[in-house]
């Protein structure tokens, strides 16, 4: 067990090195290899309804997980004993995942393409850009507006494609990380409110609200402590976190904003609709365009920070597991070995000596 935690250990942090390094491949990502499969599943099991939208939430997060459990399982048995070999698979299985599931490099790297478009009064790159980031209908914003959603992007996307990876990983090892990010994934392809998705992709967007909560507000008390206004960002979230209509992005945008220093929320288009959201952090200016860059190294540090603080969770857990307890009651195995010991007299003793 203490292996198995230290080697999840340092397969998180080479995984991340590796994100920081190599970020997403232009093709051949795992992550688009599960849409197409789960774009297949979508097809064969379509159908305007709740419980078919369930199913295929079931087969696609479920046969992600265990593929993943057994993929696990079989590095683990490798070797009939513990070895250097195996315990250098088990830790390159994992960084391999990790590096995998998380994508904020890929997510800088598409903020500042966007940001250096708008800087040079680009607004059709800007436009051509935004998709790669966000949802939203490109045609209908302007140059502030672009901005704006950016900074949002940037801070959702951060709890999403990070830090709630690295939280479900330290939780459930391989299996948790892929399993998170085939909810995610499910949820970014079915999840809307489209008049084709509106039930069938029900059950993918509240999977995605459950995995996604540790998450979101882990992230959020990252960016109070990694914020440059710590007061202004715990305000923000206290006050308009519970505003918005997700309750994952509200206290991670709140946050965000708070701790920038600027105004997010309000009017945008998304899917072909028009939606009027509560604004965050009110008072403050408007983005600019500068304060996409800001967002950018926000979020690397929260992200540093959620590495640090997951992987040291599930050391300490371990450790929690191996020491002995020192209230000074016996353990409960040395309870039971006592127990059995007596037991055992009780049942010498009724005998007899002639027993």
């Amino acid at each position: 067990m203490r292996g198995e935690h230290a080697g999840y250990a340092c397969g998180a942090a080479l995984g991340f090195l590796a994100d920081l390094i190599a970020a997403d491949p232009r093709r051949g990502h795992p992550v688009a290899a599960f849409g197409r499969a789960a774009g297949a599943v979508e097809r064969r099991l379509w159908r305007d309804h709740r419980g078919y939208g369930t199913a295929h939430a079931v087969v696609c997060a479920g046969g992600a997980a265990a593929g993943a459990a057994l993929l696990q399982r079989a590095v683990k048995g490798a070797a009939v004993s513990p070895s250097p070999l195996r315990n250098g698979a088990r830790v390159a299985l994992t960084a391999a995942t990790v590096w995998a599931v998380l994508g904020g490099t890929s997510l800088g790297r598409e903020a500042r393409a966007v940001g250096g478009a708008l800087t040079a009064g680009d607004l059709d790159v800007a436009r051509e850009r935004l998709p790669h980031l966000c949802g939203r209908d490109p045609q209908a914003l302007d140059g502030p507006q672009m901005a704006r959603a950016v900074v949002e992007s940037v801070a959702e996307n951060t709890s999403d494609a990070v830090v709630g990876a690295l939280v479900w990983g330290a939780l459930g090892g391989m299996p948790g990380l892929v399993a998170f990010r085939a909810v995610n994934t499910l949820d970014a392809m079915v999840g809307h409110r489209s008049p084709r998705h509106l039930r069938f992709g029900w059950a993918s967007a509240r999977l995605d609200d459950l995995a996604g909560w540790p998450g979101s507000r882990l992230t959020a008390a990252l960016t109070v402590l990694a914020g440059p206004d710590r007061r202004g960002a715990l305000r923000a979230w206290r006050a308009d976190g519970g505003a918005h209509p997700s309750p994952n992005a509200g206290p991670v945008e709140a946050s965000f904003a708070g701790a920038l220093g600027v105004r997010l929320g309000g009017t945008l288009a998304y899917g072909g609709r028009v939606e009027h959201r509560p604004v965050l952090n009110e008072g403050a200016p408007p983005v600019a365009v500068a304060d996409i860059e800001r967002a950018v190294r926000l979020s690397r540090r929260v992200s540093a920070l959620a590495l640090v603080t997951t992987v040291a969770a599930r050391l300490a857990f371990g450790a929690a597991r191996r020491a002995p307890l020192r209230t000074g009651r016996p353990s409960a195995g040395a309870v039971t070995r006592k127990a059995a010991r007596a037991v055992a007299r009780t049942v010498h003793d009724s005998r007899g000596p002639g027993a």
